[in-house]
């Protein structure tokens, strides 16, 4: 049987839970991985696996080609770069790349993946699809890649592209193998690496929920539109909370000034581009970032998809079982 969905960034955190997703429902679908990717998150699932990159027009069409629905989940998802241009190549215009294969290939459908870090947040503290935002408002190169990304996306939807984009907020869950910089929290947290905490906040949810999300809107969502697929809206000092009482850890209790954070994180970034060209531990951007609470609201998602996301903490509880399970964090005591 023919693919009958293409995912980009099938290895990925989100793009492997949704090839899951889709595999449950029955479809046989297609991922599409870098060369030499690491594919531990697609072991044990079967389907049709291809190589190619973003960047280079050709292997993205022959990876779109007979396929019915595209989820362009892959993008560049790091918050330090030492190089910012490899990150607006893959993720603003292998965008451009994956839409332009699509579209001439006839797909029925086609899902850009965004993110919460694209949008704007409201004189409430809470943002939503629509909240007005600007270029000169996204912090770091990561934000302003997809946020540029989302501009090449509703261009191309306003020119008759069938294309939806969903904003997934801050998922959590197993299969993070890399792990991103929230599971890369939770893992700090295990290994007892968190002594302190910034006073910040972000709305969580669950990757399976995620994942399932991408297929509602594939079904129910309005072409040209976007659609948070969030959870639940937490401080920092809630989450760390949360998950001293799943892991029987205690919880941090000390809240680092914002002036003390940046100067760490500027030393941090120091180290990390002299001696060790390597992430640091925690980064300017990051540190920036975090001076706003990212809360969020999926109202629109649940009313037009029909997406309904569970409560957090059993997601926290995955994400939990899986970084000890695979040695990420310490072994509960």
């Amino acid at each position: 049987m023919a693919a009958q969905a293409l995912v980009t960034g099938a290895n990925g955190f989100v793009g492997a839970h949704v090839v899951r997703a889709l595999r449950e429902r029955g479809e046989e679908p297609r991922a599409m991985v870098r060369g030499a990717a690491d594919l531990r998150a697609l072991d044990g699932i079967d389907c049709e696996i291809v190589t190619g990159d973003l960047r280079d027009y050709d292997s993205v069409a022959r990876a779109v080609a007979g396929c019915d629905v595209v989820y362009h989940v892959a993008a560049d998802y790091r918050l330090w770069v030492p190089d910012e241009a490899p990150m607006y190549a893959a993720n603003v215009g292998g965008t451009r790349n994956v839409i332009a294969a699509a579209a001439r290939a006839g797909v029925r459908r086609i899902v850009h993946t965004s993110t919460v870090g694209a949008l704007g947040v409201g004189a409430d503290g809470v943002g939503r699809e629509d909240t007005p935002v600007a270029l000169s408002d996204m912090i770091g190169p990561y934000k302003r890649s997809k946020f540029l990304a989302d501009r090449a996306a509703l261009e191309a939807a306003r020119a008759g592209a069938p294309l939806v984009i969903v904003n997934p907020s801050t998922p959590i869950g197993p299969l993070d193998f890399k792990p991103t910089p929230t599971g890369r929290i939770i893992v700090d947290f295990l290994n007892r690496r968190i002594p302190a905490y910034v006073e910040t906040g972000l709305n969580l949810v669950g990757v399976e929920d995620v994942a399932r999300g991408h297929l509602l809107a594939a079904e129910r969502g309005r072409i040209g539109e976007k659609y948070i697929l969030g959870g639940e809206n937490l401080t920092l000092e809630e989450m760390l909370a949360r998950l001293a009482r799943i892991a029987r850890l205690p919880a941090p209790r000390i809240r680092l000034p914002w002036a003390l954070a940046y100067g760490f994180a500027l030393g941090a970034e120091a180290v990390a581009r002299t001696i060790t060209h390597r992430a640091p531990r925690a980064s300017v951007v990051e540190v920036r970032m975090a001076r706003k609470k990212m809360f969020f609201a999926s109202s629109k998602a649940r009313d037009e998809l029909g997406y309904a996301p569970a409560p957090i903490d059993a997601a926290l509880e995955r994400a939990v079982r899986f970084f000890r399970e695979t040695g990420a964090a310490r072994a509960a005591a």
